[in-house]
């Protein structure tokens, strides 16, 4: 079902705002209409007073007429909260965009929610990362972005849990946000496979003017759907029998966008979730203890009862 018109009208808007050589073709295709709606909603927003002409693309002749935003000041106060506490307010360049976008809002604001403003207690933004995180951030997202963008390879030398230190040549894909930290996937020739790098364990990071052919179907998209959390591997389906605690837990809350949870009891559910490798989930499972019983696989059974018998004999009395 396609947007109402009202919608439309402001999504055009919008658009317009943003781009400068829309024909009508072209917004018929963003708003999934035909033509011919498209040049009945221009003629309803000139009637409205908005100032629209076609040179190479229809065009905005000022965005002044537009009315402040209408926010209520709780609406705004979240808006401003959940911009100040996004990740890429530490990110460099993207740190100074955020601001602006926050000073534009700012601006647009109705009297009533001003007024209200000067009076309010501040509210402290979320911290995700550490002082040094946000540095390395700051220093390398921009480089990384603009490899992307150019498709140039990048000359990395990166801290990794398994080896220490190591130095690759890199075709970066795309930057990503998760498990409060900044990552970038990239086809590793060291490696000869897709990694994923955590911007933080960067040492050293160097453009260089080699481009790269993007291979076709890696997006950010998809790329995670079937992890766990960041790890990759082979799909394997996990089943859990969560019980007390661990249940409602689990019931009342969504770890995975593919998990299946299925009442068997009072306060007993069973966990169903197929995810690439199990070494994430391993670690999410060990937090519930004795609460938690893995069915499926079998494999990993066992090395959950490994791990078992060496903490009940490193722990022992």
């Amino acid at each position: 079902m396609g947007m109402s018109k009202y919608d439309r009208l402001l999504h055009i808007l919008n658009l317009l705002r943003s781009r400068r050589t829309l024909n009508a073709q072209k917004l018929a295709e963003e708003c999934q209409v035909t033509e011919r709606s498209i040049y009945r909603d221009i003629i309803s927003l000139s009637e409205a007073n908005v100032p629209i002409y076609y040179d190479n693309g229809y065009k905005l002749a000022s965005s002044n007429f537009l009315p402040p935003l209408n926010l209520s000041f709780e609406e705004y106060s979240c808006l401003r909260l959940a911009l100040e506490s996004s990740p890429l307010a530490r990110a460099g360049d993207k740190g100074d965009l955020l601001r602006q976008v926050c000073a534009k809002i700012d601006a647009g604001l109705s009297e009533a929610v001003r007024d209200r403003r000067k009076t309010a207690l501040d509210v402290a933004h979320i911290e995700i990362e550490s002082t040094q995180a946000r540095q390395r951030v700051a220093q390398y997202y921009s480089v990384i972005e603009n490899a992307i963008s150019d498709q140039n390879c990048l000359e990395v030398e990166y801290l990794t849990i398994e080896h220490g230190l190591t130095k690759r040549k890199v075709e970066p894909y795309f930057i990503i946000f998760r498990r409060h930290a900044f990552y970038f996937v990239a086809f590793c020739r060291l490696r000869k496979e897709f990694r994923t790098f955590r911007i933080d364990r960067v040492k050293k990071l160097k453009p260089t003017q080699q481009r790269f052919a993007r291979k076709r179907g890696i997006c950010a998209a998809d790329y995670f759907a079937d992890s766990w959390q960041l790890y990759q591997g082979a799909p394997v389906k996990v089943v859990v029998c969560f019980k007390g605690r661990a249940a409602r837990i689990v019931t009342t809350s969504c770890h995975h966008l593919k998990e299946k949870v299925e009442s068997i009891g009072e306060d007993e559910v069973l966990y169903r979730v197929t995810v690439n490798g199990t070494e994430e989930i391993k670690r999410w499972i060990l937090g519930y203890g004795d609460e938690a019983e893995v069915l499926e696989p079998d494999s990993l059974r066992q090395e959950l009862h490994a791990i078992g018998r060496h903490l009940a004999r490193i722990h022992k009395d």
